[in-house]
């Protein structure tokens, strides 16, 4: 064979295997970096039943949950980044998953090149370093700000080449009209820029807006919508059903600084309190990220709810569509369907009258698997 040959079948072969990788084609878990608002006292506690789906999908071998990199607090809050929450969960699933802090600021170019901003960007420096570990080339989840991975990108934008495999972000509107979407959503307002960022990075971006449109009308903006991730349900629809120590994990989380937070690992062996279970079963939560997680670890969801193989996938209630998608520094998006496109995917409910109900049951029965 000759060995300009050799060299196009060997990277036909890589090229089969990052994406089989990505889209958990393979036996082998997915490589997966987390980026997450995790705090406490909570910004909001979807990020902790973010972070529980991780880890039930990594101790069902889907993921291979490298890391996780918690977002850097903003100046004057009373939080801090949730540490304990990944010890909870790495001591719940026997797992011995990494936690970093990210940066507080965006440095100047000279302060990155210079080595000055070198303290801020400790959390950032370790994220690439678990991104050159992994064994295969990595799938990350923002679920928070922008900031980290965009800094991580403008660092060694040659390894996101190499080693990542897809971008799933949970962030932004997804109206195809740029005059709706100039009502920033949360993480995009967080750090407009960095979100800019993100359609330009060189690798697959999987897009899931948080909402359609952005209102100021909390029943227009919380609905199920086709372009759109997010979805609602009752706690007492799954919390009751989960064991123990994840119903522990769960209350400490919701007490905040009420408890003793340095003491997890008590927490987590603590007596069940019925009483405060059931009054935050009685309470709604909003949820956005969880198609992705499923979509990146090979799987997806029927109108049923049932937890499927993307590959045997039929009648389902979300996918992603090719896009080309443009966004303006100050966070305006702009978008439009392109078959031709190649990385750049937007998520699409395909059911908008099924989702909510299918995805709370296909979270239920992944996270009734944990120990």
């Amino acid at each position: 064979m000759k060995p300009v040959l050799v060299k196009a079948v060997c990277t036909l072969v890589l090229a089969c295997l990052v994406a089989g990788s990505a889209h958990g084609a393979g036996a082998a878990p997915v490589p997966t970096l987390h980026v997450t608002d995790l705090f406490r006292p909570h910004n909001d506690p979807d990020d902790h039943w973010d972070l529980t789906t991780q880890y039930a999908l990594a101790l069902q071998d889907k993921v291979d949950l490298r890391g996780v990199m918690i977002d850097h607090p903003n100046a004057g809050w009373a939080k801090a980044p949730d540490i304990c929450a990944v010890a909870q969960l790495n001591h719940i699933t026997g797992k011995a998953v990494p936690v970093v802090v990210g940066s507080p600021r965006v440095p100047a170019t000279e302060e990155m090149r210079s080595g000055a901003a070198a303290g801020d960007l400790a959390g950032v420096h370790a994220f690439l370093e678990l991104m050159r570990q992994s064994p295969r080339p990595v799938v990350i989840h923002v679920v928070g700000t922008c900031r980290d991975v965009a800094l991580a990108a403008r660092l060694e934008p040659k390894l996101f080449a190499r080693r990542c495999a897809g971008i799933y972000l949970n962030a932004g509107s997804g109206t195809p009209d740029p005059a709706k979407a100039r009502q920033r959503e949360y993480n995009v307002a967080l750090d407009p820029a960095s979100y800019a960022a993100m359609f330009e990075m060189p690798c697959p971006v999987y897009w899931l807006p948080c909402f359609e449109v952005v209102s100021s009308s909390p029943s227009e903006r919380h609905r199920v919508a086709t372009y759109g991730s997010f979805y609602r349900f009752r706690q007492s629809e799954i919390l009751p059903y989960l064991s123990e120590r994840v119903q522990n994990y769960f209350m400490a989380m919701y007490a905040g600084g009420k408890t003793a937070d340095g003491l997890w690992l008590q927490q987590l062996a603590a007596p069940k309190d019925a009483e405060a279970l059931a009054a935050q079963g009685s309470r709604d939560r909003n949820m956005w990220c969880t198609a992705g997680f499923f979509h990146a670890a090979g799987l997806t969801v029927t109108k049923s709810g049932e937890i499927v193989p993307l590959k045997s996938a039929s009648d389902v209630v979300f996918a992603f569509e090719p896009v080309r998608v443009k966004c303006s520094a100050v966070g305006v998006t702009e978008w439009e369907k392109d078959p031709q496109s190649k990385n750049r995917f937007i998520l699409r409910v395909t059911d908008v009258e099924r989702y909510q109900s299918a995805m709370t049951s296909a979270l239920k029965s992944l996270l009734t698997k944990l120990p």
